[in-house]
């Protein structure tokens, strides 16, 4: 086999549309591919960067042009026998595609890759002009929906009328940019034997811990003759002759070390390698990597309804997670050290589980390879989301070839732990108001995920388990049942203060969570409005969400001051999204085994917006992702409303039992004990345990001045027993002084009164900055250290503990309660 990748010397230029005057439809540019138009004339200077400012709407006309990619390449001759194909891993969306002035076909999924036998229309030397012609996607969907019929989607592009990304199309966090280009690598292959048409490797284990691979090979010949496949792992190696075009060989491991999710165990890999060789001559080769475990989902049913847990190698797993957007707009930039990064970032905040979710993409190998390293299950949706899709041709042909390419290209991960139908399809049927109604009669999708894909993977994948959407519940209970199957939560953001998340005990929470704007340098890199505010143009192009201002300041209100100085304000809402959070995972981790999940909403941002990401586009982690870090820790102190008081949760997600005897006090924020107890408790592995408390230390004499904290080695929880709001909390409690260490800055920070959710947003200083913690609650006479992390030497080092980088919530509340009488 001999690959030739066809990457360089492209060029672009508008064939049709509406082009500006600026942008010449005779006018080529260079071109990177894989890549796509808008990085191509954005890198030739022909449009502003689409992220700044407004200009996303100054780019709407790229939705209606035709773009077309050419390329000029050598090529030797063609030897007789020898097959010669044209391959696209992935074009997005609509092209037609020529060489030599032949067209060879007609693509129109992002979803999968496309092949053409070009043997004849080679031609021998450096004249060789392959030209692909993308069209606008816009106008194909609105073209095949006229054809299929109308059907709901939850934004005004018709989406759901093709087989593109659907948050291409904008969605309530990202940009409406509708992408064109070549986005995945394409290449020459040439064989004069066979090739290694397709390799599923299934991988199972028995009993004793033997492993099992099982490999089904089919294989592509360009010649007859006889063929042997060879599959080796971890030394142990068997050969079979291929009769026909499809071959079965398994292997057994004796004693696998068995893979397991972060925080249960290692991930060890093992080398697969699939050789086919003809003559006794290796002609072609697969090599991957692969893990041995056991994955289950737990439906059964109980006396609280119907579960929803994961099982791994018979272990039942508390899936810490978030969901998972693609993270960048423009998908070429994204490259495994971001995604490396990305992943990182989630394990360091105790997360074991990603969502990817079905308005995206069915992720890169680099994403899945990551994932296997570190332990982080994945959840893989298919791509529906929010919306109806027909189920007529040119779909389904291309919604079945695409979950088969898929299926088959994601089978060797252990990290893939499920696959799903679709994201809130089933529930928008049931409960979204009118779209049932104005389907009259049409399809909608439910072919898919009821027939189609489930038979797909027990053909292709039976060692995955299967659901039909997210939320779902099983049987004829309603998809969005707290007491059933997932569930998404929606309604705290929407219209309800945070605090309603204890309104519901899930089974498993798979979306919820609060927005807040990204980080300040983030923010003022790509926002120049004078002056910004929360209403200025440019910072309203960049937040998407419906009513997405007013439910932050309605959201915020309740708990703290929403102040109208601007870099307050962004404070207050980031700090609000952080505890909006952080009550609902600690409210549904404490209901552990019955709920049995929480999958924030969401990890990453795609560009720099107000969302509901732990890490904005810039890569920078939110308040939110530290409060993540806290939440969803191995062990956790938490306080729950139980009989009317409050009572004391200890969340013990660790192999070790928890023995603790933790010293509790009520103090008021100067500092004096009003009561103090220390509380024994022991909880067994992987459980959790509830703790009464004395009423000395629910029972405030001044609510509005005093905080109860509860402190082990392992954990903390402060609780206030008023609102911030309303509390009579010191304005400026805090004294820092700043060191130079290597790497960065040692912060050492001390408490003169109780200072609630102390945070270093060091990011003001040095753009590189990162912190260790963030959100740490400290009583009077309490200290901590923040180490800073930055290649910055800063001119001045005290900036980092200056009012508007060192904060804290005192500052957002105070000066709304009149000092103590008593001083």
């Amino acid at each position: 086999m001999i690959r030739q990748e066809l990457t360089d010397q492209w060029h672009l230029r508008a064939v049709r549309g509406p082009v500006p005057q600026d942008v010449l439809p005779g006018c080529s540019v260079g071109a990177e591919v894989p890549g796509s138009a808008h990085l191509d004339l954005l890198a030739a200077g022909v449009i502003p960067d689409p992220f700044l400012d407004s200009h996303e709407g100054d780019l709407a006309w790229m939705h209606r042009v035709d773009w077309e990619y050419s390329t000029v390449f050598r090529a030797s001759a063609v030897r007789p026998g020898e097959r010669v194909e044209l391959v696209f891993d992935g074009i997005d969306t609509v092209a037609t595609v020529r060489l030599n002035d032949r067209v060879l076909g007609h693509p129109a999924n992002m979803h999968r890759g496309y092949r053409f036998d070009v043997t004849r229309a080679l031609r021998p030397g450096d004249a060789n002009h392959l030209v692909v012609e993308v069209a606008s996607a816009l106008a194909y969907a609105e073209g095949i929906e006229a054809e299929v019929g109308w059907r709901e989607r939850a934004y005004r592009h018709p989406y759901n009328a093709i087989r593109k990304m659907a948050c291409s199309f904008g969605w309530d966090w990202g940009p409406d940019l509708q992408t064109a280009g070549i986005w995945k690598p394409v290449r020459l292959e040439r064989w004069d034997a066979a090739r290694l048409a397709e390799v599923r490797p299934l991988v199972t284990v028995g009993p004793d811990r033997t492993g099992r691979v099982e490999v089904r090979a089919r294989i592509d010949r360009a010649r007859p003759g006889a063929y042997t496949i060879v599959v080796r792992v971890d030394g142990v190696h068997r050969r079979v002759v291929v009769p026909g075009d499809e071959a079965t060989l398994t292997v057994v491991v004796p004693q696998a070390r068995l893979w397991w999710p972060v925080g249960y165990g290692d991930q060890p890999l093992y080398e697969l390698e699939v050789t086919l060789e003809a003559d006794g001559r290796p002609v072609d080769s697969y090599r991957r990597r692969v893990g041995f475990r056991t994955v289950t989902v737990d439906t059964g049913a109980d006396e609280h309804g119907s579960r929803f847990t994961f099982i791994i190698n018979g272990t039942p797993i508390f899936a810490k997670g978030a969901n998972w957007i693609p993270d960048d707009h423009f998908l070429t930039r994204i490259d495994r050290d971001r995604l490396t990064r990305r992943v990182d970032q989630a394990v360091g905040a105790h997360l074991n589980m990603l969502r990817v979710w079905g308005g995206g993409i069915y992720e890169t190998d680099d994403f899945y390879d990551v994932c296997d390293e570190r332990g982080v299950l994945v959840w893989q949706d298919f791509p529906f989301a929010c919306a109806f899709y027909a189920e007529d041709e040119p779909l389904r042909g291309e919604i079945e070839a695409e979950a088969r390419e898929n299926i088959t290209r994601l089978a060797p991960h252990p990290s893939l732990v499920l696959w799903n139908g679709n994201n809130e399809n089933l529930v928008a049927h049931t409960d979204w108001p009118g779209w049932r109604d104005r389907l009259a009669g049409r399809s909608w999708g439910l072919g898919y995920y009821r027939d189609l894909l489930p038979a797909l993977l027990a053909e292709l994948d039976p060692t995955r388990p299967y659901a039909p959407g997210s939320p779902y519940s099983p049987g004829e209970v309603a998809p969005n049942d707290a007491g059933h199957g997932t569930r998404h939560e929606w309604d705290v953001w929407n219209r309800l203060d945070y605090t309603h998340y204890r309104d519901h005990i899930p089974r498993f929470c798979a979306e919820f969570g609060f927005q807040g704007p990204p980080t300040w340098t983030t923010l003022t890199r790509w926002i120049h409005d004078e002056p910004r505010t929360p209403r200025s143009p440019g910072f309203l192009a960049h937040q998407k969400a419906y009513n997405g201002n007013e439910n932050l300041s309605r959201g915020t209100a309740p708990h703290l001051a929403v102040p109208d100085d601007f870099e307050d304000w962004h404070w207050a809402t980031q700090l609000n999204q952080a505890r909006a959070v952080a009550l609902g995972v600690e409210h549904f981790r404490s209901w552990w085994p019955r709920t049995a999940g929480a999958l924030v909403w969401q990890l990453n941002d795609c560009w720099p917006a107000t969302s509901w990401a732990a890490i904005d586009s810039d890569e920078r982690p939110k308040p939110l992702y530290y409060a993540l870090r806290h939440a969803f820790a191995p062990r956790l102190l938490t306080l729950r409303p139980w009989d009317g008081e409050l009572v004391l949760v200890a969340v013990n997600d660790s192999d070790d039992p928890w023995e603790a005897e933790a010293p509790a006090t009520r103090q008021t924020f100067a500092g004096e004990t009003l009561a103090a107890a220390r509380l024994p408790f022991s909880v067994a592995a992987r459980s959790v345990g509830l703790i009464p408390l004395p009423a000395m230390l629910l029972t405030p004499a001044e609510p509005a001045r005093e905080a109860l904290t509860i402190t082990t080695p392992d954990a903390r929880v402060c609780h206030l027993f008023a609102e911030d709001r309303d509390a009579a909390l010191d304005p400026d409690p805090l004294t820092a002084t700043v060191t130079r260490v290597p790497g960065g800055y040692r912060v050492d920070v001390h408490a003169e009164s109780f200072a609630h959710d102390v945070a270093l947003l060091a990011d003001k200083v040095a753009p590189d900055a990162t912190v260790d913690d963030m959100l740490v609650s400290l009583a009077a006479g309490e200290s901590a250290t923040f180490r800073v992390r930055t290649a910055a030497e800063l001119p001045t080092p005290a900036d980092l503990v200056s009012p508007r980088v060192l904060r804290c919530a005192n500052t957002l509340s105070a000066e709304r309660v009149p000092p103590s009488p008593s001083g």
